[in-house]
């Protein structure tokens, strides 16, 4: 019997039970019926952060970021491609500290860029500076086990 996952929708933010042997079959939304994972980081906002991180059963890698930062816009290329190489056993995503300060505050982000893993609603790790897509790569793989 394979387990069902709840992944939530990139697109419309619904909570969805994919079967984890579904999960690199491109699985569709069932409510928008857009793609569960589309290779690329999503743009969180308050609302949306809180249903990816606590309701996703995959891990959520946020990148805690702001638009003036340079060392953030300098790893945002990286970040993406490591969303490709990651992606479906990972969701990689984006939050913009300056936008949404509310959401970022309980966890304590001192510099930008950071890179903050969750599994289940809960801190597994964190890395502090612009990475390189491998090292983006490796990291994460190394915290997962």
């Amino acid at each position: 019997m394979t387990e069902a996952l709840h992944i939530v929708c990139p697109h419309c933010h619904t909570t969805n039970r994919v079967q984890q042997t579904q999960l690199a079959r491109a699985p569709d939304c069932g409510s928008c019926h857009q793609p569960l994972f589309t290779g690329a980081p999503l743009a969180l906002d308050a609302t949306s952060f809180g249903k990816h991180v606590q309701r996703s059963h995959i891990p959520v890698l946020v990148d805690f970021w702001a638009p003036w930062c340079g060392p953030c816009r300098q790893m945002a290329p990286a970040f993406a491609q490591a969303a490709r190489e990651l992606e479906p056993g990972v969701r990689l995503a984006k939050l913009d500290t300056e936008a949404h300060p509310q959401a970022a505050a309980p966890y304590n982000i001192r510099s930008i860029p950071t890179m903050v893993l969750f599994q289940g609603g809960r801190e597994l790790a964190r890395i502090s500076g612009a990475l390189g897509a491998a090292d983006i790569v490796r990291w994460v793989q190394s915290v997962r086990g």
